[in-house]
């Protein structure tokens, strides 16, 4: 399976999106709901429908980019906020995007790609990163599927990649998923240095 734009495409034109909960993620929405900088520069990689980007404007976070492979995506999220910037809509890869942050949102894109990418994507993430900036997110902490996202994997894998980039803040059982999802998901927030 070659997890690439014409792939997720795919998924999104044809709306199968199994993992589209239809709203932001209650552990991601009560972190968003703690901020209080406005003016954070944030990144939404592999964002798909983009509800926590919209739920982020919807609340006056004016400097939110999502990226995604899938036009169709994008596209959706326009449709749901009409305001939104085209230019912080970006289709594209986010192995090869430029740019510095303050805080980046995980919401399941590092489970949707090659878990061979992994090292790499803790290694991507630190370099988008200002100094002081934040990862934060879910993970899902059980094995999941081998062949086709979404990827499972648990607590001491992942940390093995963030370690060498990050401290950790937060890295635990999230207490408030959604149903489907108690107790198989890690709430993290890690520090670049």
């Amino acid at each position: 399976m070659i997890l690439d734009a014409p792939y997720w495409e795919g998924r999104y034109a044809s709306k199968n999106t199994g993992w589209d909960i239809g709203d932001i993620s209650t552990p991601i929405k009560v972190f968003v709901d703690g901020l209080s900088d406005k003016s954070l520069r944030v990144l939404i990689p592999g964002a798909g429908n983009g509800h926590e980007a919209i739920y982020m404007r919807e609340k006056g976070f004016d400097k939110v980019t999502v990226l995604d492979w899938s036009v169709s995506a994008l596209n959706n999220i326009k449709s749901a906020r009409p305001d939104f910037p085209e230019d912080h809509l970006i289709k594209g890869d986010f192995f090869e995007h430029l740019g510095q942050y303050d805080l980046i949102l995980e919401q399941t894109f590092f489970c949707a790609i090659d878990p061979k990418l992994r090292e790499k994507y803790a290694a991507k993430v630190a370099q988008l990163l200002k100094p002081q900036g934040r990862l934060v997110g879910l993970l899902f902490d059980a094995p999941l599927n081998e062949d086709h996202p979404p990827f499972g994997g648990h607590k001491e894998e992942y940390l093995s990649y963030f370690k060498p980039h990050f401290a950790i803040k937060t890295f635990e059982r999230a207490y408030n998923s959604i149903d489907a999802r108690k107790g198989r998901e890690l709430f993290i927030q890690l520090i670049k240095p």
